[in-house]
């Protein structure tokens, strides 16, 4: 078998995601980072470019808007949060054993899932949002809700995930730009690469993204989408996503010799088997390469945006199921397969 994919190729095996139970809609964009590829394939109930939730994928812009911050000397990951966040807010929030270690957690921390903090994203706001009770979960609700649950650790000692540490980086990078999150998006990353299908969901009556699925039902959360911003707010398509995911890994944002720094895998075992850096996660692809898979984020609709390093292959795009991962990761592993032969 040849080792070009072609459209053809993509439009074959993007076909038959679809068949697959409980997927009715995907659509995946394919790029070389050398230029001799790029294709985009869609089947189901999703066009090319139609706007989809791309979830905790947006946890890759936070990192994009961090370490830019950072090249122009706003902040450093070493900060410890209490230089930023109100005493109000920092009040009990990590208590550990007795001992309250608040203060003591840093941005990196955060941004590497290593803070203790607990995941607001609990199996009981799993349920109800599943079943579609729709509700908001902004950043008030969501550090109440953290400080009533006890952490597993120490800053710094293990990892584990927790879209509450998100949260609370977008309010620092609201506190130190002094603008709202959707507009430091656009300032910094959807007006800078010219992303006209890109933003922050926040109006609860926009029905441009594609709805929901939750096995066999149409999932419609309007006002729980609109209240998550940093941690999973952003509308994209598929094309718009892999030319932020790009600019990512390029060094639009930030000099690219950070990967190193960003590169500090740790194990995660929910959601799903992973490990984590610095903003960023690591996908194996086999027991071969556990820490050399795909290089991105997942998000919780079955969205995606990764990079394979070895075959230099870019993957965006979405199968718009909230437990669809596992045909999405399927997906990008057949593309790698035929390309190493």
């Amino acid at each position: 078998m040849s080792n070009i994919i072609d459209q053809s190729y993509l439009d074959d095996i993007t076909s038959n995601a679809v068949s697959k139970k409980n997927i009715f809609g995907t659509v995946i964009c394919v790029e070389k980072g050398d230029g001799s590829l790029s294709l985009i394939s869609n089947a189901g109930n999703l066009t090319a470019d139609q706007p989809f939730f791309i979830a905790s994928v947006t946890k890759l812009y936070v990192t994009a808007v961090l370490l830019k911050l950072r090249t122009e000397n706003q902040l450093q990951l070493e900060d410890k949060i209490s230089s930023y966040l109100s005493d109000d807010i920092l009040h009990k929030l990590h208590v550990y054993r007795g001992v309250d270690y608040s203060k003591e957690i840093t941005i990196k921390h955060l941004m590497s899932n290593t803070s203790g903090i607990p995941d607001y994203f609990s199996a009981n706001a799993v349920s109800e949002l599943t079943a579609g009770k729709d509700q908001k979960w902004g950043f008030d609700k969501t550090i109440t809700h953290a400080k009533r649950k006890k952490p597993k650790f120490v800053p710094g000692k293990k990892a584990q995930y927790s879209d509450t540490n998100f949260q609370l980086l977008g309010k620092i990078i609201e506190i130190i730009t002094k603008k709202d999150i959707n507009t430091v998006f656009k300032e910094h990353i959807f007006n800078e690469l010219n992303l006209v299908k890109t933003y922050l969901y926040e109006d609860v009556n926009d029905s441009r993204p594609a709805p929901l699925f939750f096995k066999d039902k149409e999932l419609h959360l309007p006002v729980y989408m609109s209240s998550i911003g940093p941690e999973g707010g952003i509308v994209s398509t598929a094309e718009e996503t892999m030319i932020f995911l790009k600019a990512f890994f390029s060094g639009c944002f930030f000099p690219k010799e950070a990967f190193n720094e960003l590169k500090s895998w740790k194990l995660l075992f929910g959601p799903g088997l992973f490990y984590y850096g610095t903003g960023i996660a690591s996908q194996p692809i086999s027991l071969l390469e556990l820490k050399d898979g795909l290089i991105g984020h997942w998000g919780q609709s079955g969205s995606y945006a990764f990079y394979h390093p070895k075959t230099d292959l870019y993957f965006s795009g979405t199968v718009n199921q909230f437990f669809g991962h596992r045909i999405a990761a399927k997906l990008m592993m057949k593309i790698i397969k035929i390309h190493k032969k």
